[in-house]
């Protein structure tokens, strides 16, 4: 029984010791990581990981961080995850203090400053976080600043201005992603620069000077980018062929929705959006957005393109011909006897097609009822800023480059109710006490029959 017992001692030492060698032979040639936190908030979003897939060949990250504390290990630590996911991005620490002269012709001032090169272009980062390094490793693959020409000049919105109706809050934050904005005359040009990325027609108020709707049926005929920002209006200013070229008409009257009421919306003009057609900008796009002033749209299927929509208004919306009294906006009715159309009508539409410039595969267009809700005035509400992040990032075919979520913690604070407490309590001085006096029994009557 002795020797039984012994053997029985060494067999279960030399499993143990062959597993833990197994163990360690195999942790040393294979790597697995779980992230079990809430919302995997320490691992890579889908966005950052297409991103990563994007960068063809090694990326350096190099890192002027002092030796002294704790800054080069959050930044390793960090980056680690991106690591993970792209195994040849490399990091490498230098010691700002020991070149104060170099440092100052690199123009570095801030300690923990990063700098990323990757085929010749490199990008400064001064914060740390999964949102501006991803963005940073996007400007990467694009290059060179994407170039986006506003036309200017006739009452449009103005991508640096910044009044209410203005775009310089959106177009502040999408220079960080690499756009670059440049004023557009027609004043002073005939036709759209060479090496222009995108065209943002944002909201004109009065007529277009003579041949800017040819230049700009020219540019859309070449395979340019457009994006077409139209308000509520009876006249078409001049732009009907390029209306027709892109085959989108304005539907007269001012879309309102009865269902804003429910939302506590006191004016109808002001449509709420929290579900959107199958649309590759709006997939997986699940925030509410705020659209003031729209107008309804309307394909009439000409020039080739797939149009697809990408707002679309409630069953309880209707084109209004009539005043809107702005005291009582309430007070106003569906009349189909005066040709008012009753919703759901589309207001937003993604245009794309096969490209006629010999150097891009696909052409993608942007026309939407509405400019005021990338306005200066309306961008902070809802998902405005979000969704206009999206729209250039499509148009300017970054369809990797969504808005990177900053995940948050949701169990910061334990809410427990009493009779969870009870249960609890119950559990922690009674059932758990009487396992251990139960598993303390089991063991000493094993150890007597032994």
């Amino acid at each position: 029984m002795k020797l039984s017992r012994r053997l029985d001692g060494w067999l279960f030492a030399l499993l143990l010791l062959a597993g833990a060698g197994a163990l360690g032979f195999f942790s040393a040639r294979y790597a697995h990581v779980s992230d079990w936190t809430a919302n995997g908030r320490l691992s890579l979003s889908p966005q950052s990981r297409a991103v990563l897939a994007k960068l063809a060949g090694p990326v350096e990250i190099v890192s002027y961080a002092s030796p002294q504390g704790d800054l080069r290990a959050q930044v390793a630590a960090f980056l680690q995850r991106y690591q993970q996911a792209k195994p040849d991005l490399a990091l490498r620490f230098v010691d700002p203090q020991q070149d104060p002269a170099r440092m100052r012709e690199l123009g570095i001032a801030v300690d923990g400053e990063l700098i990323l090169h990757y085929h010749g272009h490199e990008q400064r980062l001064t914060e740390l976080s999964e949102s501006d390094v991803t963005n940073a490793l996007e400007r990467l693959i694009r290059g060179n600043d994407r170039i986006v020409a506003f036309v200017t000049g006739d009452g449009e919105r103005l991508p640096s201005g910044q009044g209410d109706a203005d775009m310089a809050a959106l177009m502040d934050q999408l220079a960080q992603s690499g756009l670059r904005a440049v004023p557009l005359s027609f004043a002073q040009a005939v036709a759209v620069p060479q090496g222009t990325d995108l065209v943002v027609l944002a909201s004109p108020t009065s007529d277009l000077p003579t041949g800017a709707a040819k230049a700009l049926v020219n540019y859309v005929q070449d395979g340019g980018n457009l994006l077409w920002l139209r308000d509520p209006a009876n006249d078409d200013l001049g732009l009907k062929p390029l209306a027709d070229a892109l085959g989108v008409q304005v539907l007269p009257g001012v879309l309102v929705d009865g269902s804003g009421a429910a939302l506590g919306l006191a004016d109808p003009r002001l449509l709420a959006m929290a579900q959107y057609p199958a649309n590759p900008v709006t997939l997986g796009f699940q925030l509410a957005t705020r659209f003031p002033q729209v107008a309804a749209l309307a394909r009439t299927g000409t020039g080739g393109w797939t149009a697809t929509p990408m707002l679309r208004s409630s069953a309880q919306s209707w084109t209004e011909f009539h005043p809107i009294d702005n005291a009582h906006p309430t007070a106003i009715r569906y009349d189909a006897a005066a040709g008012e159309l009753k919703g759901p009508l589309d207001f937003g539409f993604t245009l794309a097609r096969l490209s006629p410039s010999p150097d891009k595969r696909e052409q993608r267009a942007v026309v939407v009822g509405d400019g005021d809700f990338l306005s200066n005035a309306y961008l902070g509400q809802g998902g405005n800023r979000a969704l206009g992040e999206r729209i250039f990032n499509w148009l300017l075919g970054d369809d990797a480059l969504i808005d990177v979520p900053r995940e948050g913690v949701p169990d910061r604070v334990l809410r427990i109710g009493q009779s969870e407490l009870d249960a609890a309590s119950l559990g922690f001085m009674v059932v758990l006490p009487l396992l251990l006096l139960i598993a303390g029994g089991l063991i000493a009557w094993r150890r007597r029959r032994a």
